[in-house]
């Protein structure tokens, strides 16, 4: 995995180094909001959203007027709560998500619609569970894991809203297109990851 992150920071540099349109570096932070999508199988329980955050940096390639090449790297959390009938479960699960997106202008206005596919990285999960009677908590590092893909293709859609030339203010939502594992069990269900998220962007 490391190679890959070390490769998506080549074409943040490529991109940079062959654009012939101005460009832009730019950090982004927010907040998420993830639950799942439960696949088939033991499926028997209800899922909330377990809040999160997102932070990383973005890169503005202007390719026409009104379209732009943005891609991100970011590190984000995602996971779900449940209650199940024994007490309350939280998976918290942390990735490096490479959003490679298009960025189209609205209009000659603020508003921008981005979209484009997703890779999403995992590196850990951590379960918790409460009850009257106290609390666990399990840490899976995936280097160490084959309960989990360890990456998992996605897609984005949502908008920003450039407030000036420097700062900008979005919400997206993004879903996994693939599944967190292919055996599911009551253990490890099966799932797709969903995240909801809004922020802010600062551009350089």
């Amino acid at each position: 995995m490391k190679k890959i992150i070390i490769l998506a920071l080549g074409l943040f540099a490529a991109g940079a180094a062959n654009a012939q349109s101005p460009i832009r570096l730019g950090i982004k932070g927010g907040v998420n909001l993830p639950n799942i999508i439960k696949d088939d199988g033991n499926n028997d329980f209800k899922t909330k959203v377990n809040t999160g955050f997102n932070a990383g940096i973005t890169l503005d390639i202007n390719l026409i007027k009104g379209l732009a090449f943005t891609p991100e790297l970011l590190y984000s959390t995602k996971g779900y709560k449940a209650e199940t009938v024994f007490g309350d479960f939280t998976q918290t699960t942390h990735f490096i998500d490479i959003p490679i997106l298009a960025s189209i202008n609205i209009g000659g206005s603020g508003l921008n619609l981005v979209a484009g596919p997703q890779v999403s990285f995992l590196l850990s999960t951590k379960n918790k569970f409460e009850n009257g009677l106290g609390s666990t908590e399990q840490e899976i590092i995936e280097n160490n894991s084959d309960r989990f893909k360890k990456s998992l293709l996605g897609g984005l859609i949502g908008f920003r809203y450039d407030v000036n030339e420097k700062f900008d203010i979005h919400g997206r939502y993004a879903l996994d297109f693939q599944k967190n594992n292919e055996d599911g069990s009551r253990e490890t269900p099966e799932f797709k990851n969903q995240v909801f998220s809004v922020g802010v962007g600062v551009k350089f």
